[in-house]
């Protein structure tokens, strides 16, 4: 990337009768369901020191950092925005339907920080209690989500096989997803990281996806579009952490947790309504911010 870089057809039968045979009526489709309406049990808290918060000048994103599925890269980014390094970068690379790049002190896709560059962590093994729900088990793997990141996974059975009694794991890149930006190197990101406008799976195991925007998704879609990016360029006027915003000026975030009655209740009928379309992108996760 990045730098240099069925309707299901019902058959119906015709009654054999005495009197002549009518055709039987179809029978109408089902109109769409919607979704379950939240209640308290839910909901989840994320922790602050998890969420970053970036005020643009298009509007605020808040993004969830997951360690669990890449330790180096998150705290990475929590040390950056303590440090105040993101103030003031811009949306340099921004291409429609795919993604918004930024992060860059040079703001041209060339620059990094002065910290040593991060490892891959495309893949992570994931364990009996790591809190990842499924969804579906398309072809012998595992498809669901880790707090608010959708992932994909070996399926759970080989665990038996594996000397760590863990399988493999990966986040999936659905619209929101934060990844991080790298040139050809697997080993060479830094500070560059990019949110996903639209779904782009093909980018699975190849940069590392470690968190997702879960408010301000919108904003993210209308960052001013170019590869480069003309001027103006849009910008992160300033990037924070939730825990170090003073609690009288914290926002109050809760987003759905996959663990609860609402996530199983919408999984299943995104399932009935979309069959074999259905992805693990489709999940709209709900939240919540005072």
């Amino acid at each position: 990337m990045m730098t240099r870089s069925r309707a299901l057809l019902a058959g119906l039968c015709l009654a054999v009768l005495a009197t002549p045979a009518l055709a039987a009526k179809p029978t109408p489709p089902a109109k769409p369901s919607t979704p379950a309406k939240p209640s308290e049990q839910d909901w989840r808290t994320p922790a602050p020191e998890t969420v970053m918060v970036i005020d643009t000048n298009k509007g605020r994103v808040l993004v969830e950092l997951i360690p669990e599925v890449a330790p180096n890269h998150a705290q990475r980014l929590r040390d950056l925005t303590r440090a105040g390094f993101y103030d003031g970068r811009t949306f340099f690379r921004v291409i429609d339907r795919f993604m918004a790049q930024t992060g860059d002190p040079q703001n041209t896709g060339e620059g990094g920080s002065t910290k040593p560059n991060l490892k891959a962590e495309f893949t992570f093994r994931r364990a009996a209690d790591t809190g990842f729900v499924p969804m579906a088990a398309p072809a012998g793997l595992e498809v669901g989500y880790l707090k608010s990141l959708p992932v994909v996974s070996q399926a759970w059975s080989w665990s038996e096989m594996t000397s760590d009694k863990k399988v493999s794991a990966w986040g999936t890149y659905c619209p929101g997803v934060l990844g991080m930006a790298r040139d050809e190197d697997n080993n060479s990101a830094n500070s560059q990281f990019f949110l996903m406008r639209q779904p782009y799976p093909s980018l699975d195991k190849r940069y590392t996806a470690f968190g997702r925007v879960i408010s301000g998704l919108d904003v993210v879609r209308a960052i001013k579009v170019g590869e480069p990016v003309p001027p103006p360029q849009d910008v992160m006027q300033k990037a924070r952490l939730l825990s170090d915003i003073p609690e009288s000026q914290r926002p109050k975030v809760r987003v759905i947790d996959p663990k609860g009655p609402w996530f199983a209740a919408e999984t299943k009928r995104l399932r009935a309504l979309k069959g074999a379309d259905f992805s693990v992108c489709d999940i709209d996760l709900p939240v919540e911010v005072r």
